[in-house]
C-alpha cells in the first residue's frame, strides 16, 4: 500500500487544521464588521460571493497542477513534477492577473448590475470591501501554486502554519482597523490583503528551498512547457469552469436574495458564514483525495485508488456529523455572536438547522468524492453534472422556491440542497462503476 494509516493522518490533520482556519478569516470578517450594523455585513457577504466566482478561476488551475505533481509523484517522475511546479506558478499567476485589472476598474458598474436594488450604505460597503479584496487575487494565487505543491508533496504542515501565521495578521488587522479606527467593511478587507500577502511572500521562499521533495528552481527564468500546461489546463479548466459556474449560480442567488430584504441578506450572510464550518472535514478529505488518489494513478494502482477513496469517505462523513453536533449545540450562542435582529436571527436559525441535516447526510457525496475522480483526470463528466444541476437546480428552484412561491431566503436553500441532492446520485454510480479510473493518461503518451 502506498500509504499507510499514519501517513494519512500526517497528510489529513494538518489539513482539517487549515481548513478550520481558513473559515475562520471569513467568521471574523463578518463578525467583527458586524459592529459597524447590518449594512456592513450585508456588503462583505455580497461581495464574497463574487470574489468566490472570480477566485475559483485560478485556484482551481493550482489544484489542477496538484493533481499533474501528484501524478508525476506516483510515477516518480520528479523532474517532470519539478518541471510542473514552475509551469503551475506562472500560468496561475497570469490568470491571476487578468482577473484583477478589469475587477479593480469596473468594480462599480460590476456589482450596481448583479446588485442594483440593494440599498445604498450596503453598496457603499460592498465598493470599499471589493476594492481592497480584489488586489489580493495575485497574492492568493501565488499561495495557492505553493500550498498545491507541498500538498502533493505529502506536506501538508507548510500550509497549515501559513495559514496559521496569515490568521493571527487577519485577526490583528481587524481589531486595530475595524474597532480602533472604526473602518467598518474597508478595515477588514484591508486586514485580509495584508495577511494574504504575508502567505503569497512565505510560499514563494519555501517552495525554492532544495531540501523539498520537489522544488522551483529559477522561476524568474521561464519558459513554457506546453504538453505540462496543456495537461494542467485539460484538468484545471474544466475544474475551474465547473466551480465558476457553481459560484456564478450562488452570485444569481445572491442577487435574488438581495430583492428579499435587509433582514433576509443578513441571516443569509449569517448562514453563508458559519455553514463552512461544517464543510471543513469534507473539504480537507477533498484536499487529501488529490494526493493520495493522484499518487495511486499515477503509480497504476487503480485498486489501491479506490480503496482509499473508500476510505477517506468513511473519515468524511464520520467526522462532518461529529462536528456538526457541536455546532448544532452551539448554535445559538454563534448565531447571537453576530448582533443580529430576532427576526434576522430567526431565519439564520432555520437556515443552519436545515444545512446541518444535509450536510451530514447528502454534502460529502456531492462535494467531496468527485476530488477522487478529479485526481484521477476524470474532470468532464464531474463539470457537466455539475453545471446542469446548477443551473436546472440551485438557480431555476431557488426562483421557483424563493420568489414565485414566496419562500424566500428558505427557498433559495431548499434548491441548494436539490442541487447537492442530484449530483450525488450521478457521482455515486460512477464511482461504483469504475469510469472514473479509465481517464488517466500519461504526459507522454498525449
Amino acid at each position: 500500500m502506498l500509504f499507510s494509516k499514519k501517513d494519512l493522518v500526517k497528510i489529513i490533520v494538518p489539513l482539517m487544521i487549515e481548513q478550520i482556519l481558513a473559515v475562520t478569516i471569513g467568521m471574523l470578517d463578518s463578525m467583527m464588521v458586524s459592529s459597524a450594523g447590518e449594512t456592513a455585513v450585508s456588503g462583505v457577504s455580497l461581495v464574497d460571493t463574487v470574489n468566490l466566482l472570480l477566485i475559483y478561476a485560478f485556484s482551481a488551475l493550482a489544484a489542477g497542477g496538484a493533481v499533474v505533481v501528484s501524478q508525476q509523484l506516483g510515477k516518480k517522475d520528479f523532474h517532470m513534477a519539478q518541471e510542473s511546479v514552475k509551469q503551475l506558478f506562472w500560468v496561475v499567476t497570469a490568470m491571476s492577473l487578468v482577473i484583477t485589472i478589469p475587477v479593480i476598474l469596473f468594480r462599480k458598474p460590476f456589482l450596481s448590475l448583479i446588485f442594483g436594488q440593494v440599498e445604498s450604505a450596503v453598496m457603499q460597503n460592498a465598493l470599499d470591501y471589493f476594492l481592497y479584496t480584489a488586489l489580493m487575487y495575485p497574492f492568493l494565487a501565488l499561495y495557492h501554486c505553493g500550498a498545491a505543491v507541498f500538498r502533493a508533496m505529502g506536506n501538508t504542515k507548510i500550509s497549515m502554519y501559513a495559514s496559521i501565521l496569515m490568521n493571527l495578521i487577519n485577526f490583528a488587522g481587524n481589531a486595530i482597523l475595524i474597532f480602533g479606527f472604526s473602518m467598518g467593511a474597508k478595515g477588514a478587507a484591508i486586514a485580509t490583503l495584508i495577511s494574504r500577502i504575508v502567505g503569497a511572500v512565505i510560499m514563494v521562499v519555501l517552495v525554492h528551498n532544495k531540501n523539498n521533495m520537489i522544488y522551483a528552481e529559477k522561476l524568474l527564468h521561464y519558459k513554457p512547457n506546453f504538453a505540462i500546461i496543456k495537461n494542467i489546463c485539460g484538468i484545471g479548466i474544466p475544474n475551474g469552469l465547473e466551480n465558476s459556474m457553481f459560484q456564478f449560480g450562488k452570485v444569481l442567488t445572491q442577487s435574488l436574495v438581495s430583492t428579499f430584504g435587509t433582514v433576509q441578506i443578513a441571516a443569509n450572510a449569517v448562514g453563508n458564514a458559519v455553514s463552512p464550518l461544517q464543510y471543513i472535514p469534507g473539504t480537507a478529505i477533498s484536499l487529501a483525495m488529490v494526493t493520495v488518489v493522484g499518487r495511486c494513478v499515477g503509480a497504476q494502482e487503480k485498486e489501491q485508488a479506490k480503496k482509499y477513496a473508500r476510505k477517506l469517505m468513511g473519515i468524511a462523513y464520520a467526522s462532518i456529523i461529529a462536528l456538526s453536533a457541536i455546532i448544532f449545540a452551539l448554535m445559538p450562542v454563534i448565531v447571537k455572536l453576530y448582533h443580529l435582529s430576532p427576526e434576522s436571527s430567526d431565519y439564520a436559525t432555520k437556515l443552519l438547522l436545515m444545512h446541518t441535516v444535509t450536510v451530514c447526510t447528502i454534502w460529502p457525496v456531492a462535494f467531496t468524492l468527485p476530488n477522487a475522480f478529479r485526481a484521477a483526470s476524470d474532470v468532464r463528466f464531474t463539470m457537466v453534472i455539475s453545471i446542469i444541476s446548477m443551473w436546472v437546480f440551485r438557480v431555476g428552484l431557488s426562483y421557483v422556491f424563493g420568489k414565485y412561491m414566496g419562500l424566500g431566503v428558505i427557498g433559495v436553500w431548499l434548491a441548494m440542497f436539490s442541487d447537492w441532492l442530484f449530483r450525488a446520485g450521478f457521482f455515486v454510480v460512477r464511482f461504483i462503476r469504475g469510469t472514473w479510473l479509465t481517464k488517466y493518461k500519461p504526459i507522454e503518451e498525449r
